[in-house]
């Protein structure tokens, strides 16, 4: 299509460009670009591709604006907390760039519709923070024949890069199998930086330009490791893998499978010898109104405890337990009746485990953490 003079206005700046130029706006203009997750990653990607003039933005995201976003989900805002992601950063490109045409879905990717949603797209771009999300984006693009676009963000590190199954590696062979569950903490559970997201998004963000003109030289075999802390780039290169069960000399995978099951996700249902071990905060409050002998440990890490802590618990880091070294637990012994409690109830029990290892029997661990003891305890405490 011929730019209109307003376009001409806008894009000015890349019209100079001899490697954009008319033509090359054109083609951003005319691109189709999915974007799964409209958070910390996904907010940089939306506002700077709808700022390049991507023409077709695709936004899939099925969770609302919460509060502790806005340290880096930058496309959200105050006055958008408690709205639909989707909604709250579609009405913010329209007032960055009203000639976009977004598209959103209010919806989890899964297996059952990610074939349809991708099939309208020529780029998908990857802004999630999941396991089971990432290999089946990853597959769909390998079985479509489309370029995934990935990012990976954790406390002060970064990864990206852009695989595309037809001319290099695609995301299976970096990674053949996922770690074990729970193994890498969420950004919610580890933390990160908040400026950190808008670095790695932007990188993101720059491959899609790159492909949607056909200039310069992609992430396609290469992985992009950053380190804030130090402010290093490191590279690794990546090559296709002959014996990939996807795009491999004689792929297994010919049609999508169940990634919860794949990546070790198991469904509630048959967590039922958990609930057991489990103690509910309005217990753990009577027993210590009671005075009941027992033991609170706190698992999560020592910056978490200066931010808010129970009353009466004792800090000893989940890394002290998983150590497996008694000089490490301080004086705990196999015959104290302990509860555990972190965040959310996830590490919890992970020490729950780590402990049950070492011969302690009489545990618990606190569901839903000190931040259901916000909720339904004590309203002083922080959440966070």
């Amino acid at each position: 299509m011929a730019l209109t003079q307003d376009q001409i206005n806008r894009y000015s700046r890349h019209l100079l460009l001899p490697e954009v130029g008319v033509e090359g706006q054109e083609k951003i203009c005319d691109s189709k670009v999915l974007l799964i997750g409209t958070g910390g990653l996904g907010s940089p990607l939306a506002l700077y591709l709808a700022a390049a003039g991507v023409g077709n933005l695709g936004l899939i995201d099925f969770d609302v604006v919460d509060f502790s976003n806005l340290q880096r989900q930058v496309a959200h805002g105050e006055s958008t907390v408690g709205k639909l992601k989707v909604d709250s950063a579609k009405d913010r490109i329209a007032d960055l760039n009203s000639s976009i045409n977004v598209t959103t879905y209010n919806t989890r990717l899964t297996s059952e519709n990610v074939m349809e949603i991708f099939a309208d797209y020529d780029i998908i771009v990857d802004g999630t923070d999941n396991f089971p999300t990432r290999y089946l984006a990853s597959d769909a693009c390998v079985l479509l024949k489309k370029p995934y676009i990935y990012g990976c963000i954790l406390r002060f590190e970064g990864q990206a890069s852009v695989f595309d199954s037809r001319i290099g590696p695609c995301y299976r062979c970096l990674y053949p199998e996922p770690p074990p569950p729970g193994l890498v903490p969420s950004c919610a559970e580890g933390g990160v930086l908040g400026i950190l997201p808008g670095i790695v998004g932007l990188i993101q963000a720059n491959e899609v330009i790159k492909l949607v003109l056909g200039v310069g030289e992609s992430l396609v075999g290469r992985l992009l490791l950053f380190d804030a802390l130090s402010m290093k780039f490191k590279e690794m290169k990546l090559r296709k893998d002959p014996a990939c069960p996807i795009c491999g000399d004689n792929p297994t995978i010919t049609e999508l499978i169940d990634y919860e099951q794949f990546c070790g996700i198991m469904p509630v249902e048959e967590s039922a010898a958990d609930l057991e071990k489990e103690i509910a905060v309005e217990q753990v409050k009577q027993m210590l109104d009671k005075k009941h002998a027992f033991k609170l440990i706190d698992v999560r890490e020592p910056s978490e405890y200066g931010i808010c802590k129970i009353e009466g618990a004792t800090l000893i880091p989940l890394g002290d337990i998983e150590a497996k070294d008694l000089t490490r637990l301080n004086g705990l012994n196999p015959d104290d009746e302990i509860v555990l409690h972190c965040k959310a109830g996830v590490r919890s029990m992970k020490a729950l485990k780590a402990l049950e290892e070492m011969g302690f029997r009489n545990l618990k661990s606190m569901r839903g953490g000190i931040n259901e003891w916000s909720e339904k305890v004590d309203s002083s405490v922080p959440l966070y």
